[in-house]
């Protein structure tokens, strides 16, 4: 298992690769974050801290 950050509604804010204990989020170039779905430990840090909650387990 693992997340996921759905691009359309993803405001590039930028929390959630802040608080990803192994640095698997990353900047994309519009600006947005995605997230490394094989290095992801699926503790949900990321989705708890979303101000849009555009982040969801897959």
């Amino acid at each position: 298992m693992a997340y996921r950050i759905n691009k359309d509604e993803c405001i590039g804010c930028g929390a959630c690769e802040a608080v990803c204990p192994v640095s698997c989020i990353s900047e994309v170039e519009d600006g947005k974050r995605e997230i490394n779905e094989n290095d992801c430990i699926d503790c949900g840090s990321c989705a708890s801290v979303c101000p849009v909650s555009c982040i969801s387990q897959i």
